[in-house]
């Protein structure tokens, strides 16, 4: 009985060790994990922290024959925490991320997490029911009883056991190695095919199993809540006749946490090619702090995973292409690698269409007619005191209206040029609206007078024919828009009604 006890003190401890490592070396993961489970951001940070602190007392508790007790009467009762948690969140519908063993080992939680749980939770019992005086014999005295040949048996044990587990790591890093490998070969026979079109073979290999929808099937329709809770549709994301890429990721997945700097800067640098969505799914605080780190905008969140399933793209991170004509553009990219080569394809060029679609035509998409003379969209966004404003407000005077991102280059340069304007416009000057992405804080910190409101998925920009920052579009007294957008400091300068002199010292 005294071996049966201290294998289960072992592999408990074994097990809360592992645990607590793999999450220390992961504590943004941790936090996340909090918050997909419903933990408020005060609460969710402290709280990721502490679990693998205390997972790592209950198994430096449980190696001692002395304090074995203490160890798993712990154990047992951060298992039956875990186990009403996640038996909680099932009821609700979700399935997050367990993050149990970190980056090593996290999948959605499930029945098996529970009937995992409640092995651990049992074994954990065994040993409270010993009460404090039956934990079986110390590891020290154990081990300085069994005869030689014992002691041999158990060293050979334990090699066999860490070389399958190295052995099995290994298959796994390789098998994920050979898929990514796999993902790129499609991706460089699709570059190297004529005329922009894709290849008969790489096409016939777009297996909706393993790379998603097959390309040239039209794209599954979705609606889905932003981080401020507006509503967006694929069809809004079409909005300008630009190549649309769905970028599937996780708070709670490393190598999305990776990517994330990338993201934003893809979405900054390619803004006027390209319309790039994140899909996230998890707590609303988890991916704005993720967005807000960054300056990533287009934010949108699935109740599960719903929409990666419709794309049959659930690994994560993942991504597909959107041609403009609303079709699959190409196999989904999966993983950061493949991630990266389409964003390169897609923006080095015009989305090929294939002969076969049925509003294709093989060539590039027409630039958007103009909207000049048309009344101008509907805007009513927050301020940065959180006041509703709307461009209404502003009918009966000509109005700029200017799309901003204080995190941009070329708006940061232009700055001081604005504020001169500001401080003395030119006569008959518009008014100007400053529509912008970021935070609340860094928009203040510019020190604009004029107003400021916030926008962080770019809708409104797109509205009105904008796919960069800065730019800007003139509104007439009547509401109508009265000019084409203006890109760049010199156009947007001088459409505000500065001299191009002047207009030239911004760039």
């Amino acid at each position: 009985m005294d071996a049966v006890l201290v294998l289960v003190r072992v592999v408990l401890a074994g097990v809360f060790g592992l645990a607590a490592v793999t999450k220390l070396a992961d504590l943004t993961g941790s936090k996340d994990a909090m918050r997909n489970f419903g933990l408020p951001n005060r609460l969710a940070v402290p709280a990721g922290i502490a679990l693998p602190l205390v997972e790592l007392a209950i198994a430096i508790l449980l190696l001692p024959v002395g304090t074995a007790w203490w160890g798993a009467l712990a154990g047992l009762i951060l298992m039956l925490a875990f186990i009403v948690g996640i038996g909680y969140t099932l009821s609700q519908g979700r399935t997050p991320d367990c993050h149990c063993f970190g980056q090593v080992y996290s999948e959605p939680v499930g029945k098996s997490t529970l009937i995992r749980n409640g092995v651990f939770a049992a074994l954990a019992a065994i040993l409270v029911l010993q009460g404090p005086d039956g934990q079986g014999a110390s590891l020290t005295g154990w081990l300085r009883d069994v005869s030689t040949a014992d002691r041999v048996l158990l060293i050979l044990a334990a090699l066999v056991l860490g070389t399958l587990a190295a052995i099995g790591w290994v298959m796994v890093q390789l098998l994920q190695q050979n898929g990514r490998l796999l993902m790129r070969i499609d991706a460089l026979e699709m570059a190297a095919s004529t005329d922009g079109q894709i290849a008969g073979a790489a096409a016939e290999r777009a297996d909706p199993s393993p790379t998603g929808l097959p390309v040239g099937t039209n794209a599954p329709a979705f609606s889905l809540a932003r981080l401020d809770g507006e509503t967006v549709t694929l069809d809004s994301l079409r909005v300008g006749g630009r190549p649309v890429v769905l970028v599937f990721t996780d708070p709670g997945c490393g190598p999305c946490g990776a990517l994330m700097p990338e993201i934003g800067r893809w979405q900054q640098e390619h803004a006027e090619v390209l319309t790039l969505a994140l899909v996230s799914r998890g707590t609303r605080e988890a991916n704005a702090a993720k967005a807000g780190e960054h300056g990533i905008g287009r934010v949108l969140l699935q109740q599960d995973r719903e929409v990666s399933q419709a794309y049959q793209s659930v690994p994560t991170p993942s991504a597909v292409l959107i041609r403009p004509d609303g079709t699959i553009g190409a196999p989904a990219a999966l993983g950061s690698d493949a991630i990266r080569s389409l964003i390169t394809r897609t923006t080095a060029g015009p989305v090929p269409v294939l002969p076969s679609s049925p509003n294709g035509n093989g060539s590039a998409p027409a630039r958007p007619a103009s909207r000049v003379g048309q009344p101008a969209p509907a805007v009513t966004l927050p301020d940065l005191e959180g006041k509703a404003v709307s461009l209404q407000e502003f009918h009966g005077e000509r109005t700029l209206v200017l799309f901003w991102n204080p995190g941009c280059g070329f708006c940061s340069r232009m700055l001081d040029d604005l504020k001169g304007w500001e401080a003395t416009p030119p006569t008959g000057a518009p008014r100007l609206l400053v529509i912008s992405t970021g935070t609340v804080e860094a928009n203040r910190a510019m020190g604009l007078q004029s107003t400021v409101v916030l926008d962080q998925g770019f809708e409104t920009g797109r509205a009105f024919g904008a796919g960069g920052t800065p730019s800007a579009v003139l509104i007439d007294a009547a509401g109508v828009i009265a000019s084409e957008v203006a890109v760049g400091a010199p156009a947007v300068l001088a459409l505000a009604g500065t001299s191009a002199e002047h207009a030239g010292s911004a760039t």
